[in-house]
């Protein structure tokens, strides 16, 4: 057995802790040195029960507590008992409140929330990347929500901003001469919103990418009549659905995104 024993107790999972303790031991590589990781220590008699067995091994503490009266707690009790115990979050909490002037909230496990938020909105981008343009329909059916539209109506970049809000989001081009993936009529319409768009704004819109691609603007992805055979089919499959359908022509995409999630936020059960 080690000679030397370090209680990581923390009010939460206990992995800032244990990180800290780890950085600091492996200024002396560790040797002699056995962490016992305490997570979730939130009254003082879990506190009296960690410190019982901390003073059979003679060991000492370190602790990431960030309510103030648990913190004052732990550093009496381990005094009385002759333990060492270090607070690790203590002093920059109360450091980083005299600096801002803000109150701390005093919840434990704030970070780890923090950090599945960031790990969410990752997850949600790589899926909008993933099932961008319709590229695998399978998308449709593990997505949170789906666009429906013709090109240029801006899908993707309303994909990636609705990511940003951690939703996945997968996307679906209607195009006359190719049947809609049979998963867009299997989902919730409240899933689906159909983004329609005038025929001369959309016109506009292709024209003006036809130019920045160098190609020639009388193509007929710039075509009126084209473009008017696409909405009308586009129409057809969002009637189908029965989904909402939002008039995207002079929306920008935060605009619509909101429209979107004030729609889910009603409809949520």
């Amino acid at each position: 057995m080690s000679s030397h024993v370090i209680y990581v107790v923390s009010d939460s999972v206990g992995e800032t802790a244990e990180l800290m303790t780890k950085a600091a031991i492996s200024q002396f590589n560790g040797s002699g040195m056995t962490l016992k990781r305490f997570p979730y220590v939130e009254d003082r008699e879990h506190i009296d029960e960690v410190l019982s067995l901390a003073a059979m091994d003679r060991g000492m503490v370190a602790f990431t507590l960030v309510k103030p009266d648990m913190r004052t707690y732990m550093k009496e009790a381990a005094e009385e008992q002759g333990i060492m115990a270090v607070d690790l979050i203590g002093p920059i909490i109360d450091q980083v409140q005299g600096y801002s002037g803000k109150t701390p909230l005093f919840e434990p496990g704030l970070v780890r929330k923090l950090d599945e938020d960031y790990f969410k909105k990752i997850e949600a981008i790589e899926f909008a990347v993933k099932y961008d343009d319709g590229r695998d329909p399978r998308g449709i059916l593990k997505a949170d929500i789906i666009l429906i539209g013709v090109s240029r109506t801006s899908k993707t970049p309303l994909s990636q901003y609705l990511a940003h809000k951690r939703l996945k989001v997968a996307n679906v081009p209607i195009v006359p001469e190719v049947d809609p993936p049979e998963e867009l009529f299997t989902v919730p319409k409240e899933k689906c919103f159909g983004l329609k768009i005038s025929p001369e704004k959309l016109n506009d819109i292709r024209r003006e990418r036809l130019i920045s691609l160098g190609l020639n603007d009388k193509a007929s992805y710039a075509n009126i009549n084209r473009i008017k055979e696409e909405l009308d089919f586009f129409e057809k499959v969002v009637n189908r659905i029965n989904c909402p359908v939002i008039d995207v022509t002079n929306k920008a995409v935060e605009e619509t995104a909101n429209v979107i999630l004030n729609y889910i936020q009603k409809v949520k059960p």
